[in-house]
């Protein structure tokens, strides 16, 4: 049921922004401002449940914070990009949260045993994917050291890997 409700409002709220996603977007700044806070989450981890992480614990990082699941044929590139940025900025700041849409845990988990990563991956209960307003799949927002929302990413393309990692240094300098 989780995932026909999330899967429903992108669908919809997608079907609001074609305009934007016709041209593969990449980092843009629409609506997002240095003085517009990310919404606060708590939400456990994918593989432990009993762990639970906030984005205020990451308070000082640069946070690439990219919504995903296992249905979404683009995060099978996505996914190992961003832990290729990690490694590569994470000694910098940077730190990639990623929150998972699947109906159920397993599901993700599957996904990460094919595709496994570095970074913390969360489980969303579909309570801060509404509050973030997703606009497609996969969705990602670029938050600063404040915890200002930056920037959205909409979809993937290998092709946005270079601007994607400019916006990042760029906010790693601030």
């Amino acid at each position: 049921m989780q995932y026909l409700i999330i899967f429903c409002s992108i669908l919809f709220t997608s079907s609001l922004y074609a305009a934007d996603l016709t041209s593969h977007s990449a980092v843009n700044d629409p609506k997002a401002s240095a003085t517009n806070k990310a919404p606060s989450f708590s939400l456990p981890l994918l593989s432990d449940s009993s762990q639970k992480v906030t984005l205020a614990s990451y308070h000082g990082k640069v946070i690439y914070l990219d919504f995903w699941a296992s249905w979404c044929t683009p995060c099978r590139k996505s996914l190992p990009a961003l832990n290729t940025l990690r490694q590569e900025l994470s000694e910098q700041g940077f730190e990639v949260l990623a929150i998972n849409l699947d109906e159920s845990p397993e599901e993700g988990l599957e996904f990460l045993q094919e595709i496994p990563v570095d970074y913390p991956t969360l489980f969303d209960n579909a309570e801060t994917a509404a509050t973030y307003q997703l606009r497609g799949m996969p969705t990602a927002y670029l938050i600063d050291r404040e915890g200002n929302l930056r920037a959205q990413h909409v979809g993937f393309n290998s092709q946005d890997v270079p601007e994607i990692r400019a916006a990042i240094l760029d906010l790693l300098k601030q």
